[in-house]
C-alpha cells in the first residue's frame, strides 16, 4: 500500500512555538476560524470517547474498583515502556506479552492516578509471558462479555489523567456513525486538537488543503495521516510535548473495533497503521485496540509488531466475587425488602449461595452484571417475586440466553411488546423513548409499560424524550436476531421490511420530530437489510399484503413497495443478479404500481419525490423482452384510468410520449422519485421499446438491453438495436 501524500508544514521545523492565533481561511464553501470553530467543523461524534455519558451511550461498562489489576499492569508496561536506542529493546519487562482473563459491564481497578499496583504470585504464574521489542500497537481481544469496554475505559481514564491519552474511541454496532469509520477520524482529531491544542493550525490547513478530508471523499488512510499522525509527529519534531513525554509515549484508546460495521473502513486502518508504524518505529505514540476475535481482525492482528493480550486468560473469579460481594451489599442498603429478610433470616446471600453463583457466572463479568440486576430488579404485578426468590432462578439459568429470555417475558402480555422490542434491536441508531412511540404509532405510555419490565437487560432513560433507549449489551442483538437462541422471541429479517414501511409513511410526511428524521434517512436501509435475507422476495412478490399493526401513517403498502421494488433494481450487486432477475423486479414495480393508484390515499406518495441513497455510480441492464413490454402496457393502461379518475389534473402536465423522445430530464437535482417518476420513466420504457422494434422491423421481437446507469444523471438507455437514447431522472 503507497503512504498517502504527507502534509509537510513545519515540517523539519523545531522548538517552535505556537501562540493564540486569529486564522481565517476558506474550506470548501466554509469560512474558517481557528479555535473551536475547528472542533466545530470537524463534527466529532461527542458520545464516542470515554468521556461520554456511558448510560446514554452504551457500552456502559466500567472497572470495579480492585479489579483487573494484572491485565491492566500489563497494559503499563506496554504503554509505559521506551525502547533502548542501543539493544532495540525496552527495560524491564514492558515488552512481556501476556494474556490472561477478565471482565464484565462493571469491574476494574484504578482511579484517575495510576496505581502502584503489584501482581498477585497465584496470577502471575498462568500468565505466557512472550518477549519481544515493545509494539506500537497492543491488541486486548477476548469473548463477548469478558470486560474488554471496562478496560478500554480504565485505560483510557487513567491516561487522560496524566496527559497521555491523545484521542479514545468506543465503537458500537447500531449506533449511526458511531459504528462506521465515517466520522471516526474527524472524532479523533477533535480530541487531538483539545489535548495538543498546537496542532490546530496544521490540522487547519490540511483541511485548507483538502476540503475532502471532511466530506469522506479521501480515504480513510489520508485521513488519518493528514489529521493525526503528521500534526502529531510536528509537534514532537518541534519539542513542543518535552514534558508529556517524559512520561512515557501518548495513548489512543480504540474499543469494540468488531463492532464497527465497515469492515473493509477496519481493513484499512489496520493496514495503514501496521505500515506507518513500520516506517516510523521512533514516533512516541501507541494504538490500544479491544475487540472480539473476528477474522478480518484477526488475520491483520496476529503479526509482527502487534502485542497480543489475551483478556480470556486472566482468572476472573476473585475479580467478579468482589464485585457480587459489593453490589449486595449495595442492593440491601436500598431495598427495604432485603433489609428486612437480613434482619430476620440473617447474612443474604449466604456464603454458601454465593460460591455457586460465582461457579454458575463462570468467567463473563456481563453474565455476572447482568444476572445481578436480574436478581435486584423491583417487583411488577405480571412478575411479583423478590430478590430472594429469583437468585434460585438465577442458578438454574443456562448463560445469558436463558436469562435473556427469563427477563424478556415479564413483559410478553402488555400490549406491542414484541414490536417494541423488536425495533429496539433492528434500529440503526438509538432514539428516546416518544421517538420510538412515534415510529411504532402508539403512546409514549405504552412503550414505557414495556421498558420498565426490561431493565436489567435494556437500559432505560429517565425522560420520555430525551436519552436514548439502548441494549445493555450487544449480545442481546445476537440473542433476538438468533432464532436458534432466542426461540419464541427471534426477530425475524422480515421486521426490517415493517420499519422499511413505517419509515417511508413518515419520511413522506415530512415532519420535524426525531421520528421523521430517522426515517427519512434509513427507510431504505431497512429495505436493504430485508432484501439481503433468504426468501424475502417471496414476502414482497405474494399474493397477500404484508399485515402491520394499526395505526399507519396513510399510505397504500403496494405503492411503498412499487417505489422499493424499482430501488431495489439500483442498488442490487450485479454479482448477485442477472438481467432477467432484474426484469422480473420491474415487472414487480409496474404491478405494484397498479395497486398503489388504485387504492386510497396515493396522492402525496405520486407527487412527493424521496431521496435514496446510492452509490456514486453504477450500472445495471434489463433484458426487456416482448411478453415484458405486454405485461407494462397494460398496468400502464389502468393506472393511467386509476389516477386519470382520482387526481384530473395530473396526468395533463405530464409529456405524451411517442416513443421518439430520447432524453426526458426529471428536475430533481439529487437521487431521488416519486411514485409520479417511476409511471413515467415505465411510460418512457414502453413508448422507446415499442419504436426501436418497430424502427429495426425484425420479427419476432429481439429483447433490447435497457440500461439503468447513474454517473452525473440517473439514465435509462437502451441500446440492443442501435442507438443510444435516454431518459434521465
Amino acid at each position: 500500500m503507497q503512504n498517502p501524500t504527507r502534509f509537510a508544514n513545519f515540517s523539519g521545523a523545531h522548538h517552535f512555538r505556537i501562540d493564540s492565533q486569529n486564522n481565517t481561511f476558506i474550506a470548501g464553501n466554509q469560512v474558517l476560524n481557528a479555535g473551536e470553530d475547528l472542533i466545530r467543523l470537524l463534527d466529532p461524534i461527542l458520545d464516542a470517547s470515554h468521556t461520554r455519558n456511558r448510560r446514554r451511550s452504551p457500552p456502559n461498562s466500567e472497572c470495579f474498583p480492585g479489579t483487573r489489576r494484572g491485565v491492566i499492569e500489563n497494559i503499563f508496561g506496554w504503554a509505559d515502556a521506551v525502547d533502548d536506542p542501543a539493544t532495540g529493546r525496552s527495560p524491564g519487562n514492558g515488552d512481556a506479552e501476556v494474556s490472561s482473563d477478565n471482565g464484565m459491564d462493571s469491574a476494574c481497578s484504578g482511579g484517575p492516578e495510576r496505581p502502584e499496583w503489584g501482581i498477585d504470585a497465584s496470577e502471575s504464574s498462568s500468565m505466557e509471558v512472550i518477549h519481544h521489542r515493545t509494539s506500537h500497537i497492543y491488541w486486548l481481544h477476548g469473548f463477548a462479555g469478558c470486560g474488554k469496554s471496562a478496560v478500554s475505559l480504565e485505560v483510557a481514564k487513567i491516561y487522560a489523567a496524566s496527559g497521555r491519552l491523545l484521542a479514545s474511541y468506543f465503537f458500537f454496532r447500531g449506533s449511526g456513525d458511531r459504528s462506521t469509520m465515517n466520522r471516526f477520524v474527524t472524532t479523533l482529531a477533535s480530541q487531538l486538537v483539545t489535548v495538543i491544542p498546537a496542532t490546530a493550525p496544521l490540522i487547519e490547513a490540511a483541511v485548507r488543503s483538502r476540503p475532502g478530508l471532511l466530506t469522506g471523499d479521501t480515504p480513510l488512510a489520508t485521513q488519518l495521516d493528514l489529521l493525526i499522525l503528521t500534526p502529531f509527529q510536528a509537534v514532537v519534531d518541534a519539542g513542543v510535548l518535552q514534558e508529556n513525554l517524559s512520561k512515557g509515549p501518548f495513548l489512543i484508546v480504540i474499543d469494540g473495533l468488531d463492532e464497527c460495521e465497515d469492515k473493509s473502513g477496519v481493513e484499512e486502518l489496520i493496514d495503514f497503521i501496521l505500515e506507518f508504524f513500520e516506517d516510523n518505529p521512533t514516533i512516541p505514540l501507541r494504538f490500544f485496540i479491544a475487540s472480539r476475535v473476528e477474522q478480518h481482525i484477526r488475520e491483520r492482528l496476529e503479526v509482527d509488531g502487534v502485542q497480543l493480550g489475551d483478556l480470556n486468560r486472566y482468572p476472573p473469579r476473585e475479580d467478579i466475587k468482589r464485585f457480587l460481594e459489593v453490589s449486595f451489599q449495595a442492593a440491601a442498603r436500598r431495598d427495604r425488602v432485603i433489609r428486612a429478610y437480613v434482619r430476620v433470616r440473617g447474612e443474604w446471600p449466604t456464603k454458601q449461595a454465593m460460591v455457586k453463583l460465582i461457579k454458575h457466572i463462570g468467567q463473563s463479568f456481563v453474565l455476572a452484571s447482568t444476572i445481578f440486576r436480574f436478581i435486584v430488579q423491583p417487583a411488577t404485578e405480571a412478575d411479583p417475586t423478590t430478590p430472594m426468590e429469583r437468585l434460585p432462578l438465577a442458578l438454574k439459568m443456562n448463560g445469558l440466553d436463558v436469562l435473556y429470555g427469563q427477563t424478556l417475558a415479564r413483559s410478553q402480555h402488555l400490549p406491542h411488546f414484541r414490536d417494541i422490542y423488536s425495533t429496539i434491536a433492528l434500529l440503526r441508531y438509538p432514539l428516546p423513548i416518544v421517538a420510538i412511540a412515534d415510529l411504532l404509532g402508539i403512546e409514549v405510555f405504552e412503550v414505557v409499560r414495556v421498558l420498565l419490565n426490561l431493565q436489567a437487560i435494556i437500559h432505560v432513560p429517565g425522560t420520555d424524550d430525551e436519552g436514548d433507549v439502548t441494549l445493555c449489551h450487544t449480545s442481546l442483538r445476537d440473542f433476538l436476531t438468533t432464532e436458534s437462541r432466542s426461540g419464541d422471541f427471534f426477530v425475524p429479517p422480515s421486521f426490517h421490511l415493517y420499519l422499511s414501511f413505517r419509515c417511508f409513511s413518515f419520511a413522506l410526511e415530512k415532519g420535524n420530530t426525531l421520528a421523521n428524521t430517522y426515517c427519512e434517512v434509513y427507510f431504505d436501509r431497512h429495505w436493504k437489510a430485508f432484501t439481503q435475507s433468504p426468501g424475502a422476495w417471496d414476502t414482497v412478490t405474494g399474493d397477500e399484503d404484508f399485515h402491520f399493526a394499526p395505526p399507519l401513517v396513510s399510505l397504500p403498502y403496494p405503492a411503498f413497495l412499487c417505489s422499493m421494488t424499482f430501488y431495489s433494481i439500483l442498488f442490487v450487486e450485479p454479482s448477485h443478479s442477472s438481467p432477467v432477475d432484474l426484469l422480473y423486479l420491474l415487472i414487480e414495480c409496474a404491478k405494484r404500481l397498479v395497486q398503489g393508484v388504485e387504492s386510497h390515499s396515493m396522492e402525496r406518495w405520486l407527487e412527493t419525490a424521496l431521496p435514496f441513497s446510492a452509490p456514486e455510480s453504477f450500472e445495471r441492464t434489463v433484458l426487456f423482452t416482448e411478453e415484458a413490454y405486454e405485461i407494462l402496457q397494460h398496468c400502464l393502461q389502468r393506472a393511467s384510468v386509476a389516477i386519470d379518475a382520482k387526481i384530473p389534473t395530473l396526468l395533463k402536465h405530464q409529456t405524451d410520449f411517442d416513443g421518439t423522445e430520447i432524453n426526458h430530464v426529471f428536475e430533481n437535482p439529487m437521487f431521488a422519485f416519486s411514485g409520479l417518476d417511476i409511471f413515467n420513466a415505465l411510460r418512457w420504457i414502453t413508448a422507446r421499446a415499442r419504436f426501436k422494434w418497430e424502427e429495426a422491423k425484425i420479427t419476432p421481437r429481439p429483447a433490447l438491453e435497457l440500461k439503468f446507469d447513474l454517473s452525473l444523471q440517473f439514465t435509462l438507455s437502451f441500446d440492443g438495436i442501435g442507438g443510444n437514447d435516454s431518459m434521465a431522472i
